[in-house]
C-alpha cells in the first residue's frame, strides 16, 4: 500500500546552510495495515507525514502510494491524488468553522472531484456517535467532538491510507482512548490502512506494529 524508497528531505536554514531532516532506506505499510510511528519532538514526523501526503515533496527518492508514485505528480495531481487516496486527520483539526459538522464531511468529498455523498457522511457522522451533532458548527462542539469530525471527514472518500498526526494531542484525557478506538475501529471497517503519530507511550502499546523514525531515519541532525 505503502512504500517509501530512498527518500531524502533537507531544509534551508536562514544562513543558507543545509539541515538535513529524512533520510529513509525504506519503509513500507501494508494494506489495511495499522501501525504508529514514534519519534522525539523535532524528529522530522510530521514532515514525513506531509511527504506521504503529498503536501511536500521530497528531493529525491519513491512514495508509492496504492502503486502510484506521487513524486512523479504536479502539485495539482498530488492534491487530486491525496483527496482521492489519502485521509488526513490533523492534531488542530483544520474545521471550517462556518459549516456545521455534515457539511464539513461533505465537503471533504468534494475536493475529489465527486458529487458529495449526504447518506455516507452522516453514517460516518453516526459511526462515530454524532448523530446528534450534525447541524452544529466546531464553535458548538467540544474538542473530543471536533476531532471526531475530522475523523469522519479524512474517512469520507473510502481512501486506501489514513494518515494520523497526534489525533489526541488536543484531546482531553478522558476522550483519548475513545479516539484512538474510532479511528482504528474505523479504518479496520473500512480495509484502510493507518499510520498513527503519537508521542503517548499508552497509545503506541495498542498496536502490534510501532516504529521509531530514529531507527530507520538516517540523518543526525533533528528539525
Amino acid at each position: 500500500m505503502l512504500l517509501l524508497q530512498d527518500v531524502h528531505k533537507t531544509f534551508r536554514e536562514p544562513d543558507g546552510s543545509a539541515l538535513p531532516i529524512l533520510s529513509i532506506k525504506e519503509f513500507r505499510v501494508a494494506a489495511a495495515e495499522q501501525a504508529v510511528l514514534m519519534g522525539r519532538s523535532g524528529s522530522g514526523k510530521t514532515t514525513l507525514l506531509h511527504i506521504i501526503a503529498g503536501i511536500s515533496r521530497p528531493d529525491s527518492g519513491v512514495v508509492r502510494i496504492d502503486g502510484h508514485d506521487i513524486t512523479s505528480l504536479s502539485e495539482a495531481g498530488r492534491d487530486r491524488f491525496r483527496a482521492d487516496k489519502i485521509g488526513y486527520v490533523f492534531q488542530t483539526f483544520n474545521l471550517l468553522p462556518g459549516f456545521s459538522a455534515l457539511e464539513n464531511v461533505m465537503l471533504g468529498m468534494s475536493f475529489a472531484g465527486g458529487r458529495p455523498d449526504a447518506a455516507r457522511a452522516r453514517r460516518l457522522l453516526e459511526r462515530v456517535q454524532l448523530k446528534h451533532r450534525l447541524t452544529h458548527r466546531p464553535a458548538m462542539l467540544s474538542v473530543g467532538e471536533q476531532q471526531r469530525v475530522a475523523v469522519a471527514r479524512a474517512l469520507a472518500n473510502r481512501p486506501k491510507l489514513l494518515l494520523a498526526d497526534e489525533p489526541t494531542a488536543n484531546v482531553d484525557s478522558g476522550h483519548q482512548q475513545q479516539i484512538v478506538d474510532l479511528i482504528r475501529q474505523t479504518c479496520q471497517e473500512e480495509n484502510v490502512a493507518l499510520l498513527l503519530v503519537t508521542h503517548a507511550s499508552e497509545v503506541a502499546e495498542q498496536f502490534n506494529r510501532v516504529d521509531r523514525l530514529e531507527d530507520f531515519n538516517c540523518v543526525e541532525a533533528t528539525v
